[in-house]
């Protein structure tokens, strides 16, 4: 059922599992306000409404009111070519992404029957779009509720999960072998993906009652959230996919996209004037979930935002955190291997994480001949002085300000480090410690590598955005796609290449 009414039942049960909470409260005195309900010396010891407003002014925090963001033109028609020629790492989504048109649209228009037909100097005849009103301009979420970082300190996704005692409460799934709670999916995507674990909760609840339901809704017993796509079978792809989705529409935002959205029948919606990258997050992921008229609803403010609100209250209540400044700098980092070992930089910016977080990760390959998945005795070396925060299934976060969150300052991500002699969680490195030996570990690699990528308060920091790499001296570049890019340092240029050629040998 992809439409809004579907979750009318569950969000009436929380509206009134809160009502009922709020009505508990009723015997309370105004002292829980921190009032001081006697009057003056010789008064009557009973204030005026008038007085009593003053005082509930005084110690009731504000609610602040979301201001819009700078507004952005949407491409026209003219700008979008009448033709185009598939390129190398081309996919049918990306094309269609770009292009502002429906991946089907486009199978149809140039007779596919479907996205394996595509192939490299493939000429594709672009469709014209199916064009929809602008998408709702109320602001569902500030920045910082998006990613997972200062907000989400001292947050327990498990604590909130047992005290609702739903269907989360009592899930579990086989994930890479293990047996991992509801709550423990919760925490490992927000951990892996740098996603808000409240967004993620408040995400279950509007598309399955997770946390107040007793029992999982019958017609998402496979997919669990909604999108029905083979290999997104469970809890843990569906919530992973949500994850990707959310980081796909918060940090194209932050690069500059300005839509448009492109919907599930095909149609395309231009984003709100004056929304923000958290909001844009939101709406594209429901956007891939809902059709047109049901989508508007979703995203607007009778939508998904009263079950966040009712979960977490207005997440503007406070005032807006920036999560990064245009004023920050990156610390010294250096190469992550030894001195006087030549390894080979073999991919420039791509995804930290999943397909759609920014193109935060750097690869490079240890010296060697090999291809393929083979053992290797270099070492990974730590960037910079930081606490190891993570340590398994072949990814090592280091904690740079130390103070043991990841979510707060700087930290780095070494991803496919061997489980053999690889360092423990808790333990303190200085700048050039080992940490392992580059392998295949870790999501997908077809060759030994290590990924290395940054984080910023939870946001990752792209490595051809405004604030590139520096390392030892060399600073990334990108050229506009994936995995394509350079490091540079004075006059030498080093290109990415999956191969071991001259161009894109690096030492220290």
């Amino acid at each position: 059922m992809n439409n809004r009414d579907a979750v009318k039942p569950r969000l009436l049960l929380l509206v009134l599992m809160i009502a009922i909470l709020a009505c508990s409260r009723g015997d309370q005195p105004l002292e829980f306000l921190g009032l001081e309900l006697s009057g003056s010396p010789g008064s009557s010891g009973i204030k005026s409404p008038a007085d009593l407003e003053v005082e509930i002014e005084q110690v009731m925090p504000p609610v602040y009111t979301p201001t819009p963001d700078p507004l952005r033109e949407p491409p026209s028609r003219e700008d979008i070519p009448e033709w185009y020629t598939v390129q190398y790492g081309d996919s049918l989504n990306g094309i269609a992404g770009r292009m502002g048109v429906g991946a089907n649209q486009i199978l149809v228009e140039n007779g596919l029957p479907n996205a394996n037909y595509l192939g490299v100097g493939q000429v594709l005849h672009m469709p014209t779009p199916l064009p929809q009103a602008p998408s709702p301009s109320f602001k569902i979420i500030p920045n910082a509720e998006l990613v997972n970082g200062e907000s989400a300190l001292g947050f327990s996704a498990t604590e909130l999960i047992r005290a609702w005692n739903g269907a989360l409460n009592r899930y579990s799934e086989f994930v890479n072998g293990a047996e991992l709670s509801g709550a423990q999916i919760v925490e490992e995507v927000a951990s892996k993906y740098s996603v808000n674990p409240r967004l993620l909760l408040a995400i279950l609840e509007y598309q399955g009652g997770w946390l107040t339901m007793p029992e999982r809704a019958p017609d998402r017993l496979t997919y669990e959230l909604g999108y029905e796509q083979f290999g997104f079978e469970g809890l843990y792809s569906q919530l992973s996919w949500v994850a990707d989705q959310l980081n796909r529409g918060y940090y194209q935002w932050r690069a500059g996209w300005a839509g448009p959205y492109v919907l599930v029948d095909g149609s395309v919606a231009p984003p709100g004037p004056g929304i923000n990258a958290g909001t844009a997050a939101v709406q594209w992921l429901f956007g891939q979930l809902y059709p047109p008229d049901s989508w508007r609803t979703v995203v607007g403010e009778d939508g998904f935002y009263k079950v966040y609100e009712i979960l977490f209250g207005n997440p503007f209540a406070e005032p807006q955190r920036t999560v990064v400044s245009d004023t920050l700098e990156q610390p010294e980092l250096q190469l992550p291997f030894e001195p006087g070992k030549v390894w080979s930089f073999t991919g420039g910016p791509h995804a930290g994480w999943g397909r759609w977080a920014a193109w935060s990760a750097l690869d490079f390959a240890p010296p060697g001949n090999a291809l393929g998945c083979v053992l290797s005795n270099e070492w990974v070396v730590a960037v910079a002085d930081g606490l190891i925060t993570r340590a398994g299934d072949g990814e090592v976060v280091q904690d740079l300000d130390g103070d043991g969150y990841e979510g707060t300052g700087w930290a780095i991500q070494y991803m496919h480090v061997e489980s053999r002699d690889r360092v423990a969680a808790g333990t303190n490195l200085k700048q050039g410690d080992r940490i392992g030996h580059p392998s295949c570990e870790g999501g997908v690699s077809s060759g030994t590598h290590l990924h290395l990528s940054r984080k910023f308060n939870g946001e990752w920091i792209p490595a051809d955005g405004p604030l590139p790499y520096d390392l030892d001296g060399w600073t990334s570049t990108g050229d506009g796609s994936q995995y394509n890019g350079a490091l540079t340092r004075g006059d030498l240029r080093l290109e990415a290449c999956s191969c071991r050629l001259p161009f894109n040998q690096i030492a220290r």
